[in-house]
């Protein structure tokens, strides 16, 4: 089987809907770009955008075999990339299997004469339960 025709077929979901991996592969890469510029809007919408990863993280197992092996260097790809541009959530492993959602970016944008919290937090990230920390840098 040709790499191209395993490719085509990571484009059904399990009920053969079409272009679910691809669709889901590029929002992830997107968003991890997003998030290597770094991240200028709220951490609810950071939560909300990593569900393309969460995703494919569900889809995942269904897969034909030759399918994840023709995807699985691009998706570990993106997953260091995403690793690399953001900090473990303190007090948070990996080991939960949604590692994605308890990390934080290491840039996050605010607005121009946007003040922090008194604990290091520009608006929209402010419910965070626990001081900002040091990695994790606020750029105006």
């Amino acid at each position: 089987m040709g790499a191209e025709v395993v490719v085509a077929g990571a484009d059904r979901r399990a009920g053969g809907s079409p272009g679910a991996v691809s669709v889901l592969v590029r929002q992830w890469r997107q968003e991890v770009e997003g998030v290597e510029e770094g991240h200028s809007w709220c951490a609810p919408e950071l939560m909300n955008d990593l569900g393309c990863r969460s995703a494919l993280a569900e889809e995942w197992p269904q897969l034909p075999a030759a399918v994840r092996e023709a995807w699985e260097p691009e998706l570990r790809g993106l997953d260091e990339r995403f690793r690399a541009a953001t900090i473990p959530w303190p007090g948070r492993g990996d080991g939960d299997g949604r590692w994605w959602m308890w990390r934080i970016p290491r840039l996050i944008h605010a607005e121009p004469g946007e003040r922090c919290d008194e604990r290091g937090w520009p608006a929209g990230w402010d419910m965070m339960p626990f001081a900002k920390p040091d990695a994790a840098r606020v750029i105006f």
